[in-house]
């Protein structure tokens, strides 16, 4: 079956540390070599875990049929870059995949190698830790929650208290500079993009 066996060594990418002092992210969103189409799926087994494309759940992940019960996530968008060199993931996706490069016995296009990039995944279905307050997802927007994980550091976590760390501020509004954020600002967040600052209040 076309596809059928083709695996990737891949892996979460660990959620970066979100840094209280804020400075502006360059290059939030733009183009960059080598990035694949994400305007349109291209269908099951057309390339290794393609937009539109869905994956199984676990250690090793692989390409599936988004219509097998063993579909876990979907793709949401599909680079060749590194990820700290590439394009920004969605704002909805839930999780970041790491491809890298293998020599499976079938691979898309018969070369026998997979190229490396990575995916932006969100969940077939809920929980969906991307999403504002959800406590997890590449980025940190308004409506998600933060812990102090230490000195000058914090991390995200669920807003529903669900998540290993209770909220201890939430993320109220993003704006271009500090002098921006409301009076009732107890923390500022690094955000990136656009408006890069985020007011943070007591939970």
């Amino acid at each position: 079956m076309r596809g059928q066996g083709s695996v990737a060594v891949v892996c979460a990418l660990v959620l970066a540390v979100l840094t209280v002092a804020c400075r502006q992210t360059p290059g939030a969103g733009a183009p960059a070599a080598g990035l694949q189409d994400t305007t349109a799926a291209t269908g099951y087994g057309e390339v290794f875990l393609g937009p539109g494309d869905c994956s199984t759940r676990g250690r090793d992940f692989r390409e599936v049929s988004c219509g097998s019960e063993s579909a876990w996530a979907r793709v949401l968008s599909r680079f060749v870059e590194r990820p700290a060199a590439g394009p920004v993931c969605p704002s909805t996706t839930d999780f970041v995949l790491h491809v890298s490069e293998n020599r499976p016995a079938v691979d898309e296009d018969g070369d026998g190698s997979v190229p490396q990039g990575y995916a932006c995944m969100r969940n077939l279905e809920p929980p969906h830790p991307g999403d504002p307050g959800g406590g997890g997802g590449p980025h940190t927007v308004v409506g998600d929650c933060v812990y102090s994980s230490r000195k000058g550091e914090v991390k995200e976590t669920a807003c529903d208290g669900s998540g290993e760390e209770r909220p201890e501020y939430r993320v109220a509004a993003a704006v271009e500079d500090r002098s921006r954020c409301p009076a009732a600002t107890a923390l500022y967040v690094q955000l990136g993009g656009a408006s890069p600052v985020g007011c943070a209040r007591r939970v």
